[in-house]
């Protein structure tokens, strides 16, 4: 079975005066390797690695090329050109790979390096898509704390931003995140973060929060702040729903109650029963 968008294994079957047909063997479905790729000496019979694609006017080609991305494998790849009907991209091959308008997570220039893997379209041809969630792999040798980085190529009202570790692993920062700094992450941004937990498929889990005292004293720092803008006392305390919290401070209540911890520790503030006050 010829497999488009993969590098598979095929004989030499027939011999024309353009090139040289492939096949599994027999009577079955034939591919065109064009003659200015056939190797030096190949004859009927000998068996050849190729990759499958389809040229400029939609057949079925062969090619001894490598292309810089196959079926099932995420690349990164450099936009040569935006049309009307969507981006083309540099793959290796002489005929640019297509990124359709609505296959993109985000708007694409020329020169723009682009994480994506590919797809066949309904009309049988191969097309690249930005939503590589599919394609991307599970973490081995990483474990919670670990600092990781990545791109951060969709981001979902409902489960929060999917990141591409290191291009390859699949990763997500939850929308439980999605908080303080992690609000302003957009598509297409790096971030490093850490690793929460691995999950059992081996996709990662992650945080952009700080850990240990470095964090509690960046959000003691930015209590204190709100407080000079209430005017020395907040209308809350750490009693107060973890909605109000994040309203109006951007932090989870958790967070909130380490960083007051801090500062009621320090003699920085005093707690009301309504209110938290500077001293």
């Amino acid at each position: 079975m010829l497999r488009l968008g993969e590098k598979q294994k095929l004989k030499i079957v027939k011999k024309t005066d353009f090139g040289v047909y492939l096949s599994e063997g027999g009577d079955e479905e034939r591919v065109l390797l064009p003659g200015a790729q056939v190797p030096e000496g190949a004859g009927i019979g000998t068996e050849l690695e190729v990759f499958l694609y389809r040229d400029s006017e939609d057949r079925l080609i062969a090619t001894v090329r490598t292309p810089l991305l196959v079926m099932g494998r995420v690349a990164r790849l450099s936009v040569a050109q935006v049309t009307k009907v969507g981006a083309f991209l540099d793959w290796g091959l002489e005929k640019d790979l297509f990124l359709p308008f609505k296959q993109q997570t985000r708007k694409v220039n020329p020169g723009d390096s682009v994480l994506v893997s590919l797809y066949i379209d309904k009309s049988e041809r191969l097309c690249a898509t930005m939503n590589v969630y599919e394609d991307l792999q599970s973490a081995e040798g990483l474990e919670a704390g670990a600092t990781v980085s990545g791109e951060v190529y969709l981001i979902s009202d409902r489960f929060g931003a999917f990141v591409a570790v290191d291009d390859r692993i699949s990763a997500l920062i939850p929308k439980k995140e999605m908080y303080g700094d992690a609000r302003k992450v957009r598509v297409g941004d790096r971030v490093t973060a850490r690793v929460r937990r691995v999950l059992e498929d081996g996709r990662l889990e992650l945080s952009l929060r700080d850990t240990g005292e470095a964090q509690r004293s960046e959000d003691a720092e930015a209590i204190m702040d709100l407080l000079d803008s209430y005017e020395g006392a907040l209308p809350f305390n750490d009693k107060a729903s973890p909605e109000t919290i994040l309203r109006e401070t951007g932090m989870s209540k958790a967070q909130f109650k380490r960083a007051v911890g801090k500062l009621l520790k320090e003699g920085r503030i005093e707690i009301g029963e309504k209110t938290i006050r500077r001293k």
